[in-house]
């Protein structure tokens, strides 16, 4: 132990024996600077030698305070390493190695803004020798997007002084950025009375910078379709980076040296009756530019440019005239455009002779159609709905009942869809009636039956039509072209249609031939034998058809003939029944005898029958198989 004691004191001595001989050189060594961006890591390097070696030194850190002093914020020697309370950087920095190598650094973490300054190293050796370096920590912030507004309202030429184009803005960015406006990819700069630039800035709480450029200039009608934006330049680690904002083009207000106004609708010619919409448009677009449309001395104001005029007739042709009137300026200044409108028309139809007009038949009508218009027509006359003719002029030629009616004269104007008018002539022809064929004057209908008879008559005047019989009687009389009657038909009838008017008469005769309806009887009791039925179903069909032949062979004949001829038949036929029924019981009809079942039915088909009676008599006839008739020598 005593040992151990000697030796570090002879080497204390010698230390001391060198130190009282020679201070020993220290040698420091730092970056001259050090960027990170802000949040970052900042890593501070001191590098250092000493002539008498590296063992034993001291280091102690220090910053520089913005009054310029340095202020500890670390020590550490051989036997301790102290970190300084209370300093912005205690809880966030670090010491890196012992110094026994020659390099010991400094690890700031979560870099701010504020810790930008100037860091100090210093090196002590045991001699009392020592050496210092300096590094200044940058700290950078790049800024968010910039912004670009610019006047809404417009900037009129007519300023004097420069006026207020826009506002660009930068924030939170560090160190200060620097904005520079650009027009058309050119940069602006400052001129009196022309250009100027006025920037601020501002420093938020947590250091950073936001900086704003006011750009005010004299505009020119030539910068209407210019566009501006800003460029802004920012400081990073190692250099400098840059950022534009939107392209932004101005409202520049100017006074029209030129008015247009023209008519929108309607496209091509204009005609009575339409509305027209005049558009009126100056070349300039200040907003104290008033237009306005005169015409014959009137004005008339604009809706947004837009002026419209309903119903217009041929009056409203003629020069309108649109006015831009500008106040803003010194002396009101006005700039005129116009325009010729004209209005083309139609008038109403002129047909001669109007109305209408009466000619006889087979005489010649000449008639006209006109319209004054001011572009050519064309003139179609057309009947029931038909194309008659074309041209201004009707002829009708050798008249007739056919050629009466209305005759409507359509005017046009080829050129305009829709212009058009129209006449109307309603031509009479007269003469004596002529009465249209009714297609039946020959017809049959049944006894008790109601027939409708109708006379169709063409003439002019309307004729008197008189309905009367073969018998002198009148059923009816009225005055038109048009008659019906109604006859119920008891017998043959005659009926005549008389039509007549001041230039002659004309008949039409009907003959209504009268028939008889004939009915199925209901069945014979049953308490008739079948024999006696079946004989008299046989007679009454033979006479049946015997009636039938004999009405249509005398159909034609007068009524008390036919009347006759009925009654004897229908006596014939009840004395031929009864000679056929004592016959049939007798036995002498169909090899039967008296003593034979009247009950008993035959099977064979042959003897089928059916009994047929007409309305007014109890006669029968005999039918065969298959309704033929049969003589009463076959049965």
């Amino acid at each position: 132990m005593a040992a151990r004691n000697y030796a570090s004191l002879l080497v204390g001595l010698l230390a001391l024996c060198h130190t009282w001989g020679v201070m020993a050189d220290v040698e420091v060594n730092m970056e001259d600077r050090v960027e990170v961006f802000r949040g970052e890591t900042a890593l501070i390097t001191c590098m250092f030698t000493s002539s008498e070696g590296i063992g034993g030194m001291s280091i102690q850190w220090f910053y520089v305070t913005l009054s310029g002093e340095r202020q500890s914020i670390f020590y550490q020697d051989s036997a301790m390493k102290n970190k300084d309370k209370g300093t912005p950087f205690t809880d966030r920095f670090s010491v890196n190695g012992t110094g026994a190598d020659g390099e010991i650094v400094l690890r700031i973490s979560d870099v701010k803004v504020k810790d930008e300054t100037e860091f100090i190293c210093l090196i002590k050796s045991l001699t009392e020798g020592s050496g210092e370096g300096r590094t200044k920590l940058k700290v950078f912030a790049t800024p968010d997007p910039p912004s670009i507004e610019v006047v809404e309202t417009g900037i009129s030429i007519n300023e004097n002084s420069p006026s207020k184009v826009g506002t660009c803005e930068v924030k939170n960015c560090f160190p200060k950025p620097n904005i520079t406006w650009y027009r058309n990819n050119t940069p602006l700069r400052g001129a009196p009375d022309v250009v100027k630039v006025v920037p601020s800035v501002t420093v938020e709480s947590s250091g950073l910078y936001s900086v704003k450029s006011d750009l005010s200039m004299k505009v020119k009608k030539e910068d209407k379709n210019d566009t501006f934006y800003c460029e802004v330049t920012f400081f990073v680690p190692g250099g400098t980076s840059m950022t534009e904002t939107n392209h932004m083009k101005i409202n520049v207000h100017y006074p029209s040296t030129a008015v247009k106004v023209w008519v929108e609708s309607p496209k091509g010619h204009i005609k009575e009756g339409d509305s027209i919409e005049f558009h009126c448009h100056g070349n300039g677009n200040m907003p104290s530019s008033v237009l306005s449309i005169v015409y014959n001395g009137d004005d008339y104001s604009l809706d947004d440019n837009v002026f419209v005029l309903d119903k217009v007739t041929r009056r409203n042709s003629g020069i309108y005239q649109c006015t831009s009137t500008d106040f803003e300026s010194d002396h009101v200044e006005e700039v005129s455009g116009n325009t010729t409108v004209f209005v083309n028309y139609l008038d109403p139809a002129v047909v001669t002779p109007t109305d209408t007009v009466v000619v006889d038949q087979g005489k010649e009508l000449k008639a006209t159609c006109n319209a004054l218009s001011s572009l050519q027509t064309q003139v179609v006359w057309m009947k029931n709905g038909t194309k008659f003719s074309t041209g201004h002029s009707l002829i009708l030629k050798d008249a007739t009942f056919d050629s009466a009616g209305k005759y409507v004269c359509m005017v046009t104007v080829p050129e305009i869809v829709g212009m058009e008018t129209s006449g109307t002539l309603d031509v009479k022809v007269q003469g004596p009636p002529d009465i249209k064929e009714p297609g039946y004057t020959e017809m049959e209908e049944s006894t008790g039956s109601t027939v409708d008879l109708r006379c169709n008559v063409r003439g002019f005047p309307a004729p008197t039509i008189t309905w009367t019989t073969s018998d002198g009687k009148i059923l009816k009389t009225e005055v038109g072209l048009q008659s019906v009657v109604s006859i119920k038909v008891t017998s043959d009838i005659t009926a005549s249609c008389n039509a007549s008017n001041e230039f002659g008469t004309d008949v039409a005769t009907f003959n209504i031939n009268a028939t008889i309806n004939t009915t199925t009887p209901a069945n014979t009791p049953t308490s008739t034998s079948t024999s006696t039925t079946t004989a008299t179903t046989i007679a009454s069909a033979t006479v049946k058809a015997q009636t039938e032949t004999r009405a249509k062979e005398i159909k034609k004949e007068g009524n008390g003939v036919i009347i006759a001829v009925l009654i004897i038949c229908i006596l014939l036929l009840a004395i031929l029944g009864s000679v056929l029924y004592f016959l049939y019981k007798k036995g002498k009809i169909c090899g039967r005898s008296g003593k034979q079942d009247l009950t008993k039915e035959k099977s064979s088909k042959d003897n089928i029958v059916v009994e047929m009676k007409s309305d007014n008599t109890e006669e029968a006839v005999l039918l065969g198989v298959n309704g033929e008739k049969q003589h009463p020598s076959n049965q």
